[in-house]
């Protein structure tokens, strides 16, 4: 997200949020925030919907430039919002540690499998 806003610092509690639920829980909680986000007419969540609830996960200071990019960054359909598996493909690929897990997991299992 190269446009991001420099001042703007995520902690990402991601993987600790993995370890302690596991990975059952850690997908009910990105569902749960989803929930929070969305525009719950259209089932999805907006530029919007973003905007007016971002500040219920601490992102009130994001500028609109920025809540535009993480649409963008997530919308693989192309329709300028973000459904839930979109959310939470996005929430992973935006944490660097958990994606570092998941590419080791990937690679384990791909040996597993090509040594039988």
């Amino acid at each position: 997200m190269a446009s991001q806003n420099p001042e703007s610092q995520f902690q990402d509690f991601l993987p600790t949020m993995a370890h302690k639920l596991g990975g059952d829980g850690l997908i009910g909680e990105l569902c749960n925030g989803f929930d929070l986000l969305v525009d719950g007419d259209k089932g999805v969540i907006t530029f919007d919907s973003l905007k007016r609830n971002s500040a219920l996960l601490g992102l009130q200071d994001l500028r609109d430039e920025d809540l535009l990019s993480m649409l963008k960054e997530g919308d693989f359909d192309g329709d300028g919002a973000l459904n839930q598996m979109e959310f939470c493909v996005l929430m992973f690929r935006l944490s660097p540690e958990l994606m570092e897990e998941s590419y080791f997991c990937l690679n384990e299992a791909l040996e597993h499998e090509f040594q039988h």
